[in-house]
């Protein structure tokens, strides 16, 4: 019987072009980072002089966009380091941690704007419609500029799309202030305020649970979306010489980075080498995943199959 151990990669100029793309990134999310934290300081300026704690919140809620940026910045710098010491994989994954805190943030952000919006709705204060609606359409130009520089980073990143969320959320705040602060001036109806927050809220609510849910599936090694292990497992015990599959895994290092491992069993006469290189060219080409580790050997006597399926993790997949 023999034993064909074999570890593959995609492009080995990945590496190259991942980093350069990570430097763009950078870039970006410094430009943005920027824009936000320069009006953010100007609107503090202008609420506290007009005493207004609709553009003090709106200020608030900038604060959390450059502190999600900042922790986007500083989770790319990590997951750029090599792996070292016990983090075989580096710290790729602290990219996912960053998005995890950041669709926590906006949930809890919808949760007190909710409170907020509910409490202004029952008793609207005295709203300065003007202030509040020139300094809402200000926002706008910002936040769409910020966006703007987002958008050219790599957002297929769950930790740059986290940002981006957070960045976008901002902009329909604004807009959702401009024009309550247009109803205001038109009108007098103050309630108006409270009514466009809580349709924020919604979208906000709408993002943190998406940008929960795709990192939690990948701290928990789920397979990545639209790849489903059984399927995949059929078409590789379907390949030419393959007799079974077992201990097959597939899940996501960080977004946009997945792997696969399989123990596969081949016929006693097949090219171990041979099959091992069909399963991987497979995998490029259909799934677009290079980075497989694969234990390939023969498969004998039926004993010998039997020994190598007894403590076999989830599925086995037979020709």
């Amino acid at each position: 019987m023999t034993h064909d151990h074999s570890h593959s990669h995609g492009d080995s100029h990945a590496g190259h072009s991942h980093g350069v793309s990570a430097d763009a990134d950078r870039r970006w999310l410094t430009a943005a980072l920027a824009l936000i934290t320069g009006f953010m300081a100007i609107e503090v300026v202008i609420a506290v002089a007009a005493q207004s704690l609709a553009l003090l919140s709106d200020a608030a809620h900038m604060l959390t966009d450059a502190a999600a940026i900042v922790l986007a910045l500083v989770a790319m710098r990590l997951a750029a380091r090599p792996p070292r010491g016990g983090y075989t994989f580096g710290l790729k994954r602290a990219e996912i941690l960053s998005a995890q805190a950041n669709g926590l943030t906006l949930l809890l952000l919808g949760a007190w704007l909710a409170y907020e919006s509910v409490e202004r709705i029952i008793d609207p204060p005295e709203v300065k419609g003007g202030l509040v609606l020139a300094t809402a359409l200000a926002g706008i130009v910002v936040n769409v500029a910020a966006a703007w520089c987002m958008s050219k980073a790599n957002r297929s990143s769950l930790n740059v799309e986290g940002a981006y969320q957070h960045v976008l959320n901002d902009l329909y705040v604004f807009i959702a202030t401009a024009i309550a602060g247009l109803i205001v001036v038109v009108t007098g109806f103050t309630r108006a305020d409270g009514i466009a927050t809580l349709i924020v809220v919604g979208f906000m609510v709408k993002a943190g649970v998406g940008l929960l849910r795709e990192s939690g599936r990948i701290l928990l090694e789920a397979a990545p979306a639209g790849l489903d292990p059984e399927t995949l497992g059929g078409e590789l015990a379907a390949l030419p010489g393959v007799v079974e599959i077992h201990d097959l895994h597939v899940w996501q290092i960080t977004s946009g980075q997945a792997a696969m491992s399989a123990h596969v069993l081949v016929v006693p006469e097949a090219d171990c080498h041979a099959v091992r290189a069909d399963i991987e060219t497979f995998m490029r080409k259909q799934h677009h995943l290079g980075h497989t580790t694969l234990q390939v050997d023969h498969c004998g006597a039926e004993e010998l199959a039997d020994e190598h399926c007894t403590d076999a993790h989830g599925q086995v997949y037979r020709a």
